[in-house]
């Protein structure tokens, strides 16, 4: 009479301990929104003159700290994609290195932060919206 309920308990904690675990190790997964770009792209200059100023200010760029990457140069070893970058500016969320998502060009600032919140949202990665600070 004991064995099944001591199953059931045993196998219930285990399960407990593993999703605690996971979720241990998710919140210590380092995040970071790569910019691939080049010397006389255009659209990286617009980027870094509508955008860069304010990314890191903002719950996206708190979230996913911006890491550029010159598109000529040879990738990190610590960076892991599944495809190569063919475009400037190429957008890549990484979680530990590894893609997670892409966005290839710079579409304006109204759809930027649209389709970077969908890349975290994806990905379970939470951020404050611009107006939830105050």
């Amino acid at each position: 009479m004991f064995k099944p309920l001591t199953t059931v308990f045993l196998y219930r904690f285990l399960a407990a301990l593993t999703a605690m675990i996971l979720s241990m190790t998710s919140l210590s997964a380092e995040t970071r929104l790569l910019m691939a770009e080049e010397p006389g792209c255009i659209w990286c200059a617009r980027w870094h003159a509508e955008i860069g100023p304010i990314y890191p200010k903002t719950g996206e760029g708190a979230a996913a700290p911006l890491r550029r990457v010159n598109l000529r140069d040879p990738l990190p070893a610590d960076i892991a994609l599944t495809r190569r970058v063919n475009f400037t500016p190429t957008f890549i969320l990484l979680v530990n290195g590894a893609e997670k998502g892409r966005m290839e060009g710079y579409p304006g600032e109204d759809f930027f932060w649209g389709l970077l919140g969908q890349m975290l949202d994806q990905e379970g990665i939470s951020f404050a919206l611009k107006g939830d600070n105050q």
